[in-house]
């Protein structure tokens, strides 16, 4: 979540991008870069494609940050543009897709409210690549986009119900996917 301080470094750096500073915009692709492409990553199936949607996504921010009105949602925005971006290459190219079914995956699963902690990063990211688009998006942007319930349901363009439905699923569902995964090793 953001701070104070972090809303009005945003709110600054989204007036200077306004008045077509050049500095700003290079800070801003500098502090957001990483952050969007890992989040971008979790969206689509390879690197290449990543890094396209990423490109696309500056483009579109150069183009509208003029029509941001609330400046302070700044991180919210950005992550809303990224996710519209590869949900357009997602449709064109991977419409047939296999994924997980979420639901019958986690039926098997007892229901824990602990947090999650991993040892290994590589059966987490295993884990969300095979969760549906819905369940990664929100489990990226709570555990490690660090969004609160209510900055994720504003991204997503859903109601803050619908992400904690979909975060409870996607949790049960993670544990499953990697459970299996240690039952197969």
């Amino acid at each position: 979540m953001s701070t104070e301080r972090e809303q009005i470094y945003y709110e600054i750096l989204v007036l200077r991008c306004k008045r077509q500073d050049e500095g700003a915009l290079e800070e801003l692709i500098r502090h957001w870069e990483k952050r969007l492409l890992y989040f971008i990553r979790r969206l689509v199936t390879n690197e290449e494609d990543a890094w396209d949607v990423l490109q696309e996504t500056w483009l579109k921010v150069v183009g509208q940050i003029g029509m941001l009105r609330e400046p302070r949602s700044l991180p919210m925005w950005l992550y809303r543009i990224a996710r519209n971006t590869a949900m357009t290459r997602l449709r064109g190219r991977y419409a047939d897709r296999e994924m997980l079914d979420v639901e019958e995956c986690a039926e098997d699963v007892p229901d824990q409210t602990d947090a999650f902690t991993f040892e290994d990063v590589q059966q987490v990211h295993f884990g969300l690549s095979k969760l549906s688009m819905p369940h990664r998006e929100v489990l990226t942007l709570f555990f490690l986009e660090d969004l609160s319930i209510e900055q994720i349901a504003e991204v997503l363009e859903v109601a803050p119900g619908t992400v904690k439905s979909r975060l409870h699923f996607a949790k049960k569902s993670l544990r499953a996917v990697i459970e299996q995964e240690e039952c197969k090793l």
